[in-house]
């Protein structure tokens, strides 16, 4: 005891005296500022990006006063994000001070060796489990390598995962040279409603395909659903009610019927829930089609059923035809998602129907301005998974539209896992008895499938993982229900991590595979970009700007583009003196686009865009550019208005509130 209570004195004078030259050093500097606002510290080489830090467990906020010292927060939350505002260097050892926002200035100074600078906004979620194993947590880059580097990396990672459970629940004791600091949660999921942080400290390629990343593994805690949530799902219709879809409309309705039969048999009447939009086209272009649109019924249980029924008997096709073949699928499916009330319901599923292609926003009557890849990431920011079941008609072969069609709907539906590919359903209907019934065994066998996540949860039974060495079938219905339950294989897991409070791991630093090493086509992890609502703000202006001033030139030739393009960038570039221009610069080399782009791993059609290349491109391919710019604008404003995946991380400004934006979305 007298030997730890000298230890403590010590380890306290230690603390004492650097804290107290630190205030003598930082005296002179801290009398001289003013009342005007500071911002904080910019990053080497930037001008409008400032340095971050993360905290490490034992961190602790210091208060400076001339030359007086006191502890502000004896226990900072560990993994808490700071701006740095000044650096100080005191009896060896790195100072910060550090502030949560950059507009509210600097409130107290941390030991530089409790944090970890993140100056790169880059950041992991992982995967849904369908059949991946848990991401591992490795200690140092050097014991990754050789796992992912044997003979047998599918056998030692079960090991490795095994071993660690065992230490984890004092089986086991833990070996000094033992590899791993953590495993993702086996037997549950981190929920993706969770707001967790996986920073990218570093990045290298181990071999094509396969990254291995330096990261540390931060949860704040947010997401929690409580402890005594039962499973609902929510089935949600989304239809295209234009002329030809009569016999799909009737088959829903007795598929619909059939399903509730047996949530009614099965006691679920207030677990399982339908919704009910329809769609069509222009009525700028066609008024006669009456919307564009419409919610017929917003999502109703069981004890509704009559409700839901009616509505489902008035969705009649149009009396009048529309001005394309393709029709405005996407205008019916962002309907669903932002006008139908998800919120009671974790397991959330879109049927999209239709026989034709989607108009994409290069159609001058699209409502949504947006594309199948920015319409499919708001699904996904909103939880729901898409099955679109296109229903191959003689009308579309006739068109052509069948190859169009199965490209838009292979995106939108598309999914990280390869054994799942795409939730996009072919249904052959040369004759539309066919059609009708491979549709209504679609409907019927999915439909089957999600009720039974809800029974065999609330019964707190585990689903089992469909096993994937079984070949996959070119039956359109078995291999859409064979999805349908790996799908709930993880929203199950999904739910049960978010109602058991499932944490993403937190580590200071590890080493981890972007990829299952075991199964090396399977990504672990997807990236996104930690972007503040100023941010995101700014990179909508910039890339509005690009795109008035491509719209405006484009009958005039490349020159005049690239002429104004480097106007704008000489009145708005981050250093007006020092701007100039090189030969053959592409736009983010000219400073037109936001400053956080330029150092991210990935290509980026519109960032390596020099004017040469801009005049090489067709008509066509520079409206193709133009039009993807339209898209991810629109899709940016979706974002903003987002109010759900929004997270402080404590920062009191509106203005320093980040999401998670997938890296796909970058421009």
């Amino acid at each position: 005891m007298k030997v730890k209570k000298m230890m403590a004195s010590k380890t306290a004078s230690v603390i004492s005296f650097i804290a107290v030259c630190l205030a003598c050093q930082m005296f002179i500097w801290t009398s001289t500022v003013t009342a005007q606002q500071r911002n904080p510290l910019l990053i080497p080489g930037k001008q409008s990006l400032y340095q971050k830090v993360i905290t490490h467990p034992g961190a602790k906020l210091f208060a400076i006063d001339g030359v007086s010292v006191k502890v502000l927060e004896d226990w900072i939350k560990p993994f808490t994000v700071y701006y740095v505002y000044e650096r100080a260097s005191v009896a060896g050892e790195p100072w910060l001070e550090v502030g949560l926002s950059t507009t509210a200035g600097a409130i107290g100074w941390i030991n530089g060796t409790k944090a970890s600078d993140w100056n790169q906004a880059l950041t992991l979620v992982f995967t849904e489990r369908t059949g991946r194993r848990p991401a591992l947590f490795f200690r140092n880059l050097s014991s990754l390598q050789t796992l992912a580097g044997s003979s047998s990396p599918r056998k030692q990672i079960s090991q490795l995962a095994s071993a660690f459970s065992e230490i984890q629940s004092g089986e086991m004791s833990q070996p000094d040279d033992f590899p791993l600091l953590a495993v993702e949660p086996p037997r549950e999921a981190v929920s993706e409603k969770r707001f967790y942080l996986i920073p990218i400290f570093n990045a290298l390629e181990f071999f094509e395909g396969v990254k291995f990343l330096e990261v540390a593994s931060i949860d704040p805690g947010s997401g929690l659903l409580p402890v005594d949530a039962e499973l609902k799902t929510a089935i949600v219709f989304v239809i295209d009610t234009t002329v030809s879809m009569k016999p799909y409309i009737e088959r829903t309705r007795k598929a619909v019927r059939k399903i509730y039969d047996a949530i009614e048999e099965a006691g679920l009447s207030d677990k399982v829930a339908f919704g009910l939009v329809a769609y069509r086209n222009s009525t700028r272009k066609t008024p006669g089609l009456l919307y564009e649109a419409r919610v017929l019924s917003d999502i109703r249980d069981g004890r509704k059923r009559k409700q839901f029924e009616y509505a489902l008997g008035h969705a009649e096709e149009a009396e009048v035809s529309t001005h394309s073949f393709n029709e405005d699928a996407f205008a019916g499916l962002k309907t669903a998602l932002d006008k139908l009330y998800w919120a009671p319901y974790q397991s959330r599923l879109v049927f999209l129907i239709t026989d034709a292609g989607a108009i994409r926003n290069d159609d001058p009557y699209s409502s949504t301005g947006m594309n199948e890849a920015e319409i499919a990431d708001l699904a996904a920011a909103k939880g729901v998974k898409i099955f679109a079941l296109h229903l191959k008609t003689p009308a579309g072969k006739k068109q052509f539209n069948h190859n169009y069609a199965e490209i838009q709907y292979r995106v939108l539906t598309g999914h990280s896992d390869p054994n799942i590919g795409d939730l996009y359903v072919p249904i052959s209907a040369d004759r539309a008895a066919s059609g009708v019934q491979g549709f209504g065994g679609v409907v019927e066998g999915v439909g089957a499938q999600m009720v039974e996540l809800v029974r065999a949860t609330g019964a707190g039974e585990r689903l089992v993982l469909p096993d994937a060495s079984v070949p996959q079938t070119k039956d359109a219905v078995q291999e859409a229900v064979r999805k349908a339950a790996i799908l709930g294989y993880a929203m199950q897991l999904e739910f049960l991590g978010a109602r058991g409070g499932v944490k993403s791991p937190e580590v200071v630093k590890a080493w981890v595979s972007d990829m299952d090493l075991a199964k090396p086509d399977t990504p672990t992890f997807k990236v996104g970009v930690l972007l503040t609502k100023n941010q995101l703000s700014d990179l909508s202006w910039r890339l509005e700007v690009v795109l008035d001033e491509a719209q405006r030139t484009k009958r005039t030739g490349a020159k005049d583009f690239f002429n104004s393009i480097l106007s704008v960038a000489a009145q708005t570039s981050r250093d007006p003196n020092q701007f100039s221009r090189k030969p053959n610069q592409n736009l983010g080399e000219l400073g037109i686009l936001a400053e956080f782009l330029d150092d991210l791993p990935y290509r980026s059609n519109i960032m390596r865009l020099t004017e040469e290349d801009w005049y090489r491109l067709s008509l066509g391919e520079q409206q193709t550019i133009v039009n993807n710019l339209k898209s991810k604008i629109k899709r940016y404003t979706s974002i903003h208005d987002d109010l759900a995946n929004w997270t402080s991380f404590g920062a009191k400004e509106p203005g320093d509130a980040v999401y998670r934006v997938p890296l796909s979305l970058m421009p």
